[in-house]
């Protein structure tokens, strides 16, 4: 293991890549539940899509590890699916289409990837943006899990439906304010305030496995005290019965999805998950110092690769586009630096397949994984020291895809203002000779983005 995944070189060891491998795991183990619920507005069954995106995650993390060698776990995306499962709505297609799109677009991904472009689009982004987009998945991931625990809740949380009064045409009216403080009585939400307190202090001390100590000590608390309930079963086998992939499996429409009509879906799924990978292994790379002196991450065609492919097989067994995770920051911060730790979430997700039923309760338990999210989030904003404050042209374009990512709910969005901007100022300030020919190409798929795609 030394020898393949390099791990004195990186400064690690089995015990530490292992850690890491079980606490990326634990925090991002809810696409298990949460995927296959959202998947299941676009008509793909519960049962079946339950099996597609656990097999999903764990081929992805095995891609990282055996191709890339990096710490980063691969998954369905949040966000994607909602698009998938949502978005797509309106144009009243099958989910057979729409698992054609994610193939569709994971092909166009390999396709770029092969040709070393997907690479040169990555290593063109400017380092200030590079940062900024750490920091803002930083805060990302810790209002997540603010709103997860329940420190934080919707402002009309506890309201009458009167406050909410519906307009001309029906719909109702926006509240004052997104969110508000929520309920710091309940003893879940405090559960969750000492679980990061514990997991802060754990870190000030340099405790190795902090996060996973944390939440191991917190949902355990949490089951004496009688939060949660108990399994209907303990393991099942998958593909059959209830589980039976192949309700859904390699039942994609290709052929429905290369019309012309089709372009504005492909050209948003396509930047989306570009953006959300190219922004997740910038932030990630940025937090376990793998990026080099120039903010690039090295050799980034290998996770890009490993994305491509995974997407693919994505849209064939039946679940939404896929990508690099952002939890992936937990097992980080416990010390993950190989490809080591990306095959021990395989193998844990693989496992999974076989304790279905335990996966529902276990991933009820808001109070324990979400504390993690917010002491991720912590550490990922300390990247905000390495933009340059004094520059306008560097500061205000990292601060719109700060922003954007957190208050639109989609890194995407973030990533997609934020390469707009910088070559608009550029420009304004008679500075474009600070630009390549591939940051300009970049801010004109980000524009097509925003005209032509769907955004949300």
């Amino acid at each position: 293991m030394n020898a393949f995944f390099k791990l004195h070189q990186h400064g690690s060891s089995v015990r530490t890549e292992v850690l890491g491998g079980v606490t990326t795991f634990t925090t991002m183990a809810y696409i298990m539940v949460v995927n296959p619920a959202i998947l299941s507005f676009a008509g793909i069954p519960a049962g079946p899509g339950t099996v597609a995106t656990i097999l999903t995650a764990a081929v992805g993390c095995l891609l990282m590890a055996l191709i890339a060698n990096r710490p980063i776990a691969v998954a369905p995306y949040m966000g994607e699916n909602a698009f998938i499962a949502f978005g797509l709505a309106s144009l009243g297609i099958g989910w057979e289409q729409r698992l054609g799109a994610v193939f569709v677009s994971g092909a166009l991904f390999l396709v770029i990837t092969l040709l070393g472009i997907r690479g040169w689009l990555a290593n063109s982004i400017p380092a200030g943006l590079k940062h900024s987009f750490a920091v803002g998945i930083g805060l990302f991931l810790a209002f997540i899990g603010l709103y997860e625990t329940g420190v934080i809740t919707s402002f009309v949380t506890g309201m009458p439906p009167q406050a909410l009064q519906a307009d001309a045409h029906g719909l109702l009216l926006a509240p004052a304010l997104p969110v508000k403080i929520g309920n710091l009585r309940d003893p879940q939400v405090l559960l969750a305030l000492g679980g990061f307190l514990l997991m802060t202090m754990l870190m000030i001390r340099k405790v190795r496995g902090a996060l996973l100590i944390g939440i191991v000590i917190t949902a355990l608390v949490g089951g004496l005290l009688g939060f949660g309930h108990a399994p209907t079963a303990i393991a099942a086998l998958p593909f059959t019965g209830e589980y039976d992939l192949s309700r859904i499996a390699f039942k994609l429409d290709i052929a429905g999805v290369l019309q012309l009509s089709f372009l504005p879906v492909l050209l948003t799924l396509f930047l989306m998950s570009f953006l959300d990978t190219l922004g997740t292994l910038t932030g990630l790379g940025a937090a376990a110092n793998l990026l080099d002196e120039k903010g690039n991450f090295p050799q980034v065609e290998k996770p890009m690769l490993v994305d491509a492919l995974t997407c693919m097989f994505s849209g064939l067994v039946g679940t939404s586009t896929s990508g690099a995770y952002i939890e992936s920051a937990t097992g980080i911060s416990s010390g993950a630096r190989t490809g080591l730790a990306s095959l021990v979430t395989a193998a844990l997700f693989a496992l999974s397949l076989f304790f279905i039923p335990l996966i529902e309760p276990l991933q009820q338990l808001r109070f324990a994984y979400g504390p993690a999210l917010i002491a991720v989030g912590v550490l990922m904003t300390g990247s905000v020291r390495r933009i340059d404050f004094e520059d306008l042209t560097e500061w205000v374009p990292a601060f719109v895809t700060i922003v954007m990512m957190l208050f639109t709910c989609n890194i995407a969005n973030g990533l997609t203002a934020g390469l707009v901007v910088h070559p608009v100022l550029k420009f304004a300030s008679g500075r474009a000779r600070e630009l390549n020919t591939c940051t300009l190409v970049l801010a004109l798929l980000c524009a097509a983005y925003y005209l032509f795609g769907l955004p949300h």
